[in-house]
């Protein structure tokens, strides 16, 4: 019986000439896959995933005969947001107006404004964005813990641990020991959808699979399972032009 070989070593990504500019092509392989998929995701640069058996050579020529597809959604594709002063930005599901505040030390603070609720932002305004991801991400771990600890409590079961994370592919997830992990983007969702997501994910600690007995512990804990699935599919995609 002949030894199976080992599949060709891919790099990070490779170039193509899209719209008159240099467009890095990011490759993934997936052992699962059984053909090659190329995607644009809301924010960064478009995906190839590449089968099991497959090679840098066809890959890039797939990606080639792809390039009007590409070139068309990159211009549809809608502008990021970066977290600036005067940036709106989606918190909790509702939208808020980014404001560098005047002082140089201080939190991150929640203010009443017109017509928009406001995130001051003391300090250096170079470092806005840097202290408006942190504080975003500690603001998504205190919501995530909070509804973790409800559906657990609810399901009788513990995990071993939270973390953050900024995935592309999965809002959550849970390993087979029990770890959960989410996207710390949740926190700018309506707050339903998040407990939607740490529901998801709980009831992995009793099913580890999508079967029916998973999908009626889901809903068991998350009533707004099915409309939750929907927004994301829908919306959240957009969750990843920000910042």
């Amino acid at each position: 019986m002949l030894a199976r070989l080992a599949p060709e070593p891919l790099p990070d990504q490779l170039w193509l000439t899209v719209n008159g500019e240099r467009q890095a092509v990011r490759l993934k392989r997936n052992d699962r896959a059984k053909r090659y998929i190329l995607r644009l995701p809301a924010g960064g640069d478009p995906v190839l995933t590449v089968p099991a058996r497959g090679t840098l050579e066809t890959a890039r020529r797939f990606a080639e005969e792809h390039r009007g597809w590409l070139a068309d959604r990159l211009t549809r594709r809608p502008e990021s947001i970066p977290f600036t002063d005067g940036a709106v930005i989606p918190l909790r599901g509702a939208p808020h107006r980014v404001v560098a505040g005047a002082r140089l030390r201080g939190l991150v603070t929640l203010r009443p404004g017109e017509p928009l609720p406001e995130i001051e932002v003391p300090g250096d305004p170079r470092h806005l964005a840097r202290k408006l991801t942190d504080w975003l991400k500690r603001e998504a771990r205190r919501d995530l813990e909070q509804a973790v600890a409800v559906h657990t409590a609810r399901l009788g079961r513990s995990h071993a641990g939270l973390s953050l994370k900024d995935t592309r592919s999965r809002w959550g997830s849970c390993t087979a020991t029990g770890r959960l992990s989410f996207s710390w983007r949740l926190v700018l969702a309506p707050p339903e959808i998040l407990d939607y997501v740490a529901a998801h994910e709980v009831a992995h600690l009793a099913e580890m699979n999508h079967g029916p007995r998973f999908w009626e512990l889901c809903r068991f804990l998350a009533p707004q399972t099915d409309d939750a699935r929907l927004w994301l599919r829908r919306e959240g995609a957009g969750l990843h032009l920000y910042g």
